[in-house]
């Protein structure tokens, strides 16, 4: 039907005429009104305020113009949203804050979270790089391993034509930093054996020197840039040049043959220089190209596969590689793993990756959209719960011709507007919170602004205004202009429903965080506080070097006459570190038809002793019964995998077994104890330990600082303490428990921030019937009650649903450790009393407010 312009403007006149409709209506022109008023009084001000109202008609396109928003609309809705902040400035300050929070906390972890997924993916040939991995079946079971033996890289590489480059690889973490001299330096540094086919697989480029020929000879040498100018004035001049490199009592002089650029930070593996293979060979007496198909080796091994290879058949043929070449290694299958997914998919269980830091990953992009989420449902419910008034503006709009979508376009730009300006704020705090951020995750993150960063951020601007405008935006414009213009309008129980469980949501992801962070931290302190099974306190480690190497017992003997110190041995390696590590050396032990993996590791005499690990039968090493390099001491684990009983004086690989030692946690806490032996080789020892008084740490490293540098003379005293190292085994759980801490308090901040608004504009809709209560008798704390019982059983129903969910997420956690502390329901009951008490705080400062107000100022205003 046609709308006759001429009878709409008299009909909108006459209604305009009323001053008390010009009163309830609640649009952006009616502010404007108010001032024209006060300066030109009733009769003036109404005429133009129609006349704005006639004009802004034609801002309105109909449905059957089909003519796009001008510039004068969007400016025209730029003005309204301006007013709107203006007038309700309590909303917008929330508003801007809670997006801001949540923003802020989505920037920093997507930093984190980008950091963490762009790990080894600087190699320019990454889609084609594998490591060479094996299952091997074992009662009943699969264990997943990534050693492999030594000569399985030029195997490779000779029979498998699709594979186009192989390269064998000493481990990360395999040997301790090595001494790096020249005649003017002595410098630490930690380095790799690897063959001449790593440099044609990898992508470490060479800023000095033939990448085709530095390691061809096998004493050559490359090193990094960073080494190289600690070791020389510029990199160039270190090309062709000798260099001695000293580990335990090996010392070797090598050639340096290349200069690479710097491992990038985002390499899984650092390294300051890289040793021929065949160098290491020579070293373990190992012969090149002997081939024992059914045994195994602690070596890494990288393919570079050829392009547009089948890689499904490729597997195949590995997979079949050990059981058609070895008698014994029918259970055994080698597989290929993309190289880049070790670093976040280093878990195997029974043959299927299961995980690892990718679980961080997943966990931290959840928390990041749960807290921007919890911060858009703020705006949803705030701006649904000030319809009220803002709904007659909506009326008189749509009565003179806005279209729907017209109003969507407002409300959703007022989302987008509010947004952009907190992204800006957001930017700007995190910014300010990337050092300590930094600190925290210990990364080098930094808030660029390349395409990648921009084209996220605009993502992340349009889709949290989406989410924070959208349902406002089709609830204000879906009102009937009849029936509010009429004053019919009320809250449907959709409405009221959809804003209460919005809240419920809310506060629910809170109470979950709360949970968890209370069970990461009693976790870690249980990890903390639970005896090893072995003494880390007080003990001070360092590596051996220099003149220390072969006069061991001497500086021994030398270092126990010192004041603060009560005992000193040495170790191959040290317990703690990086997880995965565990001091020894894994390898496969055969006894009576069984085989099992037994890391063992060389010690000094008085290392068990030391450490206090307690003895179960048999005796320790000792200087007072001749030689006992012959013999060995098992923990019970390895008694127990070998099923020996009276263990005492059996030999087993040519050796006696001397004594048996209670379980001790040499590895973290998520793994169950494993077979150990101790073997007695002083002279095999890197790792010195000694053992201080307590309380004297800073006079006991002044006092072997001074020996050290008079006994070791050009050597640095580099010094960790083993309970410190304990500690570096659950870094990345100290790290979420830390992060967890924070996001969750933000996203409590930020909920009770709305749950704060929406009392406000409750307290604020029910002013009347407050006063009217308060006149009928009614206490000021019986108001408080009545006017927050309406939140509290929202608060309530969500902690009755985050309960088990949360306790469904701890559960799961936890079952990542082999040992860990009892959920207890006090866990869960703090954070439901944390959460009511929080919750209760921030409705009752708006209610208690609320109900302070004299009865008779709110009846008059009514």
């Amino acid at each position: 039907m046609k709308t006759n312009p001429p009878k709409l403007a008299k009909a909108i006149l006459q209604r305009f005429c009323n001053l008390k409709f010009l009163e309830e209506v609640e649009g952006d022109l009616h502010e404007e009104f108010q001032r024209r008023l006060e300066k030109q009084g009733a009769l003036k001000a109404r005429l133009h305020y129609f006349l704005d109202v006639l004009h802004s008609i034609q801002l309105y396109p109909t449905k059957r113009s089909g003519t796009a928003p001008s510039l004068s609309l969007m400016s025209h809705h730029l003005l309204i949203i301006y007013r709107n902040f203006l007038r309700f400035k309590s909303t917008f300050l929330i508003n801007l804050l809670g997006l801001s929070t949540g923003l802020t906390c989505l920037i920093l972890i997507y930093l984190w979270v980008n950091d963490e997924l762009n790990f080894d993916t600087f190699h320019e040939k990454g889609d084609r790089i594998f490591q060479v991995m094996e299952h091997r079946a074992t009662d009943g079971s699969i264990n997943t391993s990534n050693q492999t033996a030594d000569f399985l890289a030029d195997a490779l590489a000779q029979e498998m034509p699709e594979i186009e480059h192989a390269a064998v690889v000493t481990p990360p973490n395999f040997f301790p930093a090595f001494t790096l001299s020249t005649p003017n330096a002595h410098v630490k540094g930690v380095g790799k054996f690897a063959d001449p086919s790593f440099l044609n697989i990898f992508s470490y480029p060479l800023l000095h020197g033939n990448a085709d020929e530095a390691l061809r000879e096998k004493n050559d040498m490359i090193i990094s840039e960073s080494l190289a100018k600690k070791l020389f004035k510029t990199p160039e001049d270190g090309i062709g040049k000798l260099l001695e490199w000293e580990l335990m009592d090996i010392k070797k002089q090598v050639l340096i043959t290349g200069v690479f650029k710097d491992v990038p930070a985002n390499a899984s593996e650092l390294f300051d220089f890289m040793l021929t293979f065949d160098a290491f060979r020579d070293l373990m007496g190992m012969k090149s190209g002997e081939t024992n198909w059914d045994s195994s080796a602690p070596f890494f091994t990288y393919v570079l596969v050829k392009e547009n290879s089948n890689l499904d058949l490729l597997n195949r043929k590995m997979g079949d590689l050990l059981k058609n070449k070895g008698k014994n290694s029918q259970d055994r299958t080698l597989f290929l793993k993309p190289y880049a997914d070790n670093y976040l998919y280093g878990q195997y269980q029974n043959g299927v990756v299961t995980g690892g830091r990718i679980e961080y990953v997943r966990l931290f992009s959840i928390i990041a959209v749960i807290i921007v989420l919890i911060a858009c449902i703020n705006f949803m419910n705030l701006s649904t719960a000030k319809a009220s008034k803002r709904i007659k503006e909506v009326g008189i709009k749509k009565a003179i011709g806005a279209q729907r979508n017209t109003l969507i376009r407002q409300y959703l730009g007022e989302a987008l507007v509010m947004t952009l300006l907190s992204l800006a704020l957001a930017l700007l705090l995190a910014n300010l919170l990337l050092p300590q951020f930094n600190e925290i995750t210990r990364k080098h993150l930094a808030l660029g602004f390349d395409t990648r960063i921009i084209v996220a951020l605009a993502v992340i601007a349009i889709t949290t205004a989406l989410l924070a405008g959208a349902y406002p935006a089709l609830y204000l414009s879906g009102q009937s202009p009849a029936k509010v213009l009429k004053g019919q309008f009320k809250s449907s129980l959709g409405e009221l429903w959809a804003r209460k469980g919005l809240v419920v949501f809310q506060f629910a992801a809170s109470v979950v965080f709360i949970v968890s962070v209370l069970v990461v931290y009693k976790q870690i302190e249980f990890i903390q506080t639970k005896n090893p099974g072995y003494d880390k306190d007080n003990v001070i480690c360092f590596d051996i070097e220099g003149k220390v190497i072969g006069n061991v017992q001497t500086f021994i003997s030398e270092i126990k006459k010192l004041n603060t110190v009560l005992d000193a041995s040495s170790m191959l390696g040290m317990f703690g570190g990086e997880p995965g590590e565990g001091g020894g050396t894994p390898g496969q032990l055969e006894w009576n038809g069984k085989t099992i993996t037994m890391n063992n590791a060389a010690v000094n005499y008085g290392l068990i002793e030391l450490l206090g690990i307690e003895l179960k039968a048999g005796r320790t090493f000792s200087q007072n019964f001749g030689s006992d390099t012959d013999k060995v001491i098992y923990n019970e684990a390895a008694i127990e995998a070998l099923g020996i009983q009276d263990p005492i004086g059996k030999k087993i690989d040519g050796k006696e077994i001397l004594g048996v030692v209670k379980n001790f946690h040499y590895q973290s806490f998520h793994e169950t104890v494993k077979p150990y032996a101790f073997r007695l080789a002083p002279q095999e020892t890197i790792t010195m330990a000694v053992k201080i008084k307590g309380g004297t740490e800073k006079q006991s490293v002044a006092e072997l600082q001074k020996f050290y540098t008079a006994f070791n003379p050009g050597y640095a005293f580099n010094f960790k303490f083993l309970d410190h190292a304990y500690q570096a085994q659950y870094v990345a759980e100290q790290r979420v428990a830390v992060l967890s801490k924070y996001f969750a308090g933000l996203a409590i901040i930020i909920s009770c921030l709305g749950l704060f608004g929406l009392a406000a504009f409750t307290t604020e809709r029910r002013r009347k019937e407050i006063s009217i209560r308060k006149i009928l008798g009614l206490s000021e704390l019986g108001i408080v009650f009545l006017l927050s019982n309406e939140f509290m059983r929202s608060i309530v129903l969500s902690i009755g649903l985050a309960l088990p969910i949360s306790y469904f997420i701890t559960t799961q956690w936890l079952e990542t450790f082999a040992y860990r502390f009892e959920l207890n329901l006090w866990y869960f009951a703090g954070a439901a009393i944390v959460t009511l008490l929080i919750a209760w705080i921030t409705v009752g400062m708006q209610t208690l407010k609320a109900a302070k107000v004299n009865p008779a100022n709110s009846l008059r205003s009514e």
